[in-house]
C-alpha cells in the first residue's frame, strides 16, 4: 500500500492530521518517506544545496571551523559535528580546506547525524578518502561532552516541520490534512477552542502563522550541548529573521514546486526556518546567540570574494562559472538574503568567526 493510501486510511480512522505530522511522515516514513527511501539531491535530483553550488561554500565552512577551534584555545581534541550532511559534499570540501591546519585535523573527532540510510551511505562514499573518518550517531544527546564541539547544520531547520494556524473572522483555527469523499487528501481548518498561545505580532484575518516545536527543541538541544562542552553551532538555512505571518509549506520535485498533497513521499517537503524561535529557545536554555545575517553578508565576511578571485586566477577558463556560483550564493536575488546564518555558542566570551561586532 502506498504512503498516500496509508495516510488517507489513518486520517479517515483518527481524524485530520496536523501539517507537522504530515510532513514528518512524508519525509521519514520507513516504507515510503522521501529521505528514508529515495532522497534525490543535486542537479539531476529534486533540489540543490549551497555546497553543491560551489566548492567555495564548504571550503569557507572548513576554515570557519579552524578559526573557531583556534579561538577555543586549539584543544587537543575537538568534536566536529554536522547535522544533516546531505551527500557529504560540504564536509568533504571543509576537510580539504582544513588541510591548511594539520593540527586541527589531528584533533578532530568527526561526527555525523543523519536519519536517512541512503544518505548515510552516500556520505560514507564521499568521505571514504578524507583525512578524517566519520562516525554516525542518532541524535545530539549521543555526543560525548568531554571535548569542545564545533557544529554545522546547513539546511536542517527547514526539514523540521511546523504546525499551521489561520486567523479567521471567527477566531483561530488549525490547518490540517483531511480526506475527501473520494479519498483524496485535502487541506481544511479545525477550530481552536482553547490552549492556543496567540502570537505577539499582528495577524490579519486569512493569514497563516507557523509554530514549530521541533525547531524550538533543536535550539534547546544545541544550547544544552554547547553549554556542556563549550563551542558553537552554526545554522544556515532559508527562513525568517523576525516573527511574522506566512504559509511557507512547499514541495519540490525536479527543482519545481508541486502540490504537497499529491504524491506523499515522492517530493521534498520543507517549511521556512524560524530563526527567532530557535534562538529564543537556545537563550532560554542558557546559551548565547549571535545575530542573524544574510548568507551573502556572512560568506563575504568569511572571504568568499577573495576565494573566488584565487580560483579564477588558477582557472581563467572557469571564471564565468565561478562568477555565476558566487552570485548564486551571495546575491540578494538568489541565496544571499533569503538564506541566513546565525550561531548558538558558549561560553559568553567566545567570539564566533563571521559574527564579530
Amino acid at each position: 500500500m502506498s504512503l498516500r493510501d496509508r495516510l488517507a486510511r489513518e486520517i479517515a480512522l483518527t481524524g485530520p492530521m496536523t501539517v507537522a505530522d504530515y510532513v514528518t511522515r512524508c519525509l521519514h516514513d520507513p516504507e515510503g518517506g522521501y529521505y528514508a527511501t529515495r532522497p534525490a539531491i543535486g542537479a539531476t535530483g529534486d533540489f540543490i544545496t549551497a555546497p553543491m553550488v560551489s566548492q567555495m561554500f564548504g571550503e569557507l565552512i572548513g576554515l570557519w571551523a579552524v578559526e573557531l577551534w583556534q579561538r577555543l584555545g586549539a584543544p587537543e581534541r575537538v568534536r566536529l559535528v554536522e547535522v544533516g550532511p546531505g551527500d557529504g559534499t560540504l564536509m568533504a570540501d571543509a576537510l580539504r580546506a582544513a588541510r591548511l591546519a594539520p593540527a586541527f585535523l589531528e584533533a578532530v573527532d568527526l561526527i555525523l547525524i543523519e536519519p536517512s540510510a541512503p544518505l548515510r551511505a552516500a556520505q560514507a562514499r564521499m568521505l571514504a578518502d578524507s583525512d578524517v573518518h566519520p562516525r554516525w550517531v542518532s541524535s545530539l544527546d549521543r555526543i560525548e561532552t568531554d571535548a569542545p564541539v564545533i557544529l554545522v547544520a546547513n539546511e536542517v531547520l527547514d526539514c523540521l516541520p511546523a504546525r499551521q494556524f489561520v486567523r479567521t473572522e471567527d477566531g483561530w483555527a488549525e490547518r490540517r490534512i483531511g480526506v475527501t469523499d473520494d479519498g483524496a487528501l485535502t487541506f481544511g481548518l479545525v477550530k481552536i477552542t482553547g490552549g492556543f498561545k496567540r502570537p505577539a505580532f499582528e495577524v490579519e484575518p486569512g493569514q497563516t502563522i507557523e509554530i514549530s516545536e521541533q525547531q524550538a527543541a533543536f535550539g534547546r538541544d544545541l544550547a544544552t550541548l554547547v553549554k556542556a562542552t563549550s563551542g558553537a553551532a552554526l545554522l544556515i538555512d532559508y527562513g525568517r529573521a523576525r516573527a511574522e505571518a506566512g504559509d511557507t509549506l512547499q514541495a519540490l520535485r525536479r527543482h519545481q514546486k508541486v502540490d504537497p498533497l499529491a504524491e506523499p513521499g515522492d517530493a521534498d517537503l520543507t517549511q521556512w526556518a524560524d530563526f527567532p524561535t530557535v534562538l529564543e529557545a537556545a537563550v532560554h536554555a542558557g546559551a548565547d546567540v549571535t545575530g542573524c545575517f544574510g548568507q551573502g553578508d556572512f560568506l563575504r565576511l568569511l572571504g568568499i570574494e577573495h576565494r573566488a578571485e584565487r580560483l579564477k586566477a588558477s582557472r581563467p577558463d572557469a571564471a564565468p562559472v565561478i562568477d555565476r556560483q558566487l552570485a548564486r550564493l551571495t546575491a540578494d536575488d538568489h541565496m544571499g538574503v533569503l538564506f541566513k546564518a546565525c550561531a548558538i555558542f558558549s561560553p559568553r566570551t567566545l567570539v564566533v568567526p563571521g559574527f564579530e561586532e
